[in-house]
């Protein structure tokens, strides 16, 4: 199939855009790719450059990043115009698009070609706090030939929308296994117990909740990857104030590549969004062996198998967390038991390969199209 992915607003060539979704577009194109599918990823950038070709597939950047910060509905004006005119001589099979701004210029750009478009949010808007990316998410999704959601959670979520309930398929996100493996360095540590968090330091991540629950732990240090400078300064502060500075780690950013080693090191990740995110951090975690303790909100409730994986908790419930990272932090065999776990759901239920076979399924359905039966897909692990 030609295979039109939309990521308006994560570019899988640049490492500082985009986060969990910009991995998330750039190895399902290279999982589909690798399938045998012809991928082209669109997104935003620098307008008119050459496309440019990464593990298999192509990459066009369709219009100027500098304006969608500047104007952003103008932006998104230009940019499904570009999807038109790029589609109008050379229509693929099928779009599949990333993230509710990409999915409405999807929409726009395909109606003349009557492409069928396929969508996956990723995350959906609380309609409380931003009604207008609500319904604009509830247009996309009434719109689009097939959505895919993440998680059972979302699936349901969707449901409430208004989207009828045969266009929803299942597909989680997947995991580099190559990068993302229970065997590989492991970073020095400098305390008895290590636990390790992923996330930009947003209150909603539930920063402050893993510095308050450090307070009860007197023997681990927390190390925090991801933030900005004014994320680390207030992080910093909050630590100092709750007297565990001297047992907080804040390198920022780190490379992609030193992530794993970073896993490795800890006794458990610790996952405690208060709303559904991408989740990724805890595919990544169980991946590497490594326990997770994580809120029990959207698909974190899917991927992390309580009591089996990892342990889930309600959010916000700072002493439920103490609670969980106390006893599992004196058990060495119940963390041995979780990591093994872990790494074994990751390795049947989601390397690309089988995400990528799994979205092509729905893609096909969506455009009319009989794909050839490819390897045999593992049975999901329990």
């Amino acid at each position: 199939m030609k295979i039109a992915l939309v990521s308006e607003s994560a570019n899988p060539l640049h490492a500082g855009s985009g986060g969990a979704l910009r991995v998330h577009v750039a190895e399902l194109a290279a999982a589909l790719a690798s399938a045998g599918h012809e991928v082209v990823v669109h997104t935003s950038g620098e307008a008119g450059r050459e496309a440019t070709r990464a593990r298999g597939y192509e990459v066009v950047e369709l219009s100027a990043a500098a304006r969608r910060a500047a104007d952003p509905s103008a932006h998104l004006g230009d940019f499904a115009r570009a999807l038109a005119r790029r589609w109008q001589d050379d229509a693929p099979d099928v779009v599949h698009a990333h993230g509710w701004t990409s999915g409405l210029a999807a929409l726009l750009g395909a109606r003349r070609t009557e492409t069928p478009v396929v969508q996956s949010f990723h995350t959906l808007a609380d309609p409380g706090s931003d009604p207008q990316r609500a319904n604009t998410e509830r247009l996309v999704g009434k719109e689009a030939a097939a959505v895919i959601a993440s998680s059972a959670a979302e699936l349901a979520e969707l449901a409430r929308l208004g989207v009828p309930r045969r266009r929803i398929s299942v597909v989680p996100s997947g995991v580099d296994r190559a990068r993302f493996d229970p065997e590989g360095p492991v970073a020095p540590r400098w305390a008895p117990q290590r636990l390790v968090a992923v996330n930009d330091l947003a209150p909603e991540r539930g920063t402050e909740d893993l510095l308050w629950a450090l307070r009860s732990l007197p023997e681990a240090e927390l190390v925090v990857l991801g933030g900005d400078a004014r994320g680390i300064d207030r992080a910093r502060a909050r630590a100092a104030e709750l007297g565990v500075a001297n047992r907080v780690r804040l390198p920022g950013r780190v490379r992609r590549e030193e992530v794993p080693a970073l896993l490795r090191s800890a006794d458990a990740v610790v996952h405690v969004p208060w709303a559904a995110d991408f989740g990724l951090v805890a595919l990544e975690a169980m991946a590497c062996g490594v326990p997770v303790v994580a809120t029990a909100v959207g698909g974190l409730a899917d991927t992390v198998v309580d009591g089996v994986t990892g342990v889930l908790v309600p959010p916000r419930d700072r002493k439920a967390l103490v609670g969980v990272l106390r006893s599992l932090l004196v058990d060495d065999a119940r963390r041995d038991a979780y990591g093994i776990a872990g790494a074994d759901r990751v390795r049947v239920r989601y390397p690309w390969e089988r995400v990528a076979h799994e979205v092509a399924q729905v893609c096909a359905r969506a455009a009319g199209v009989e794909l050839e039966v490819g390897p045999e897909i593992v049975a999901e692990a329990t």
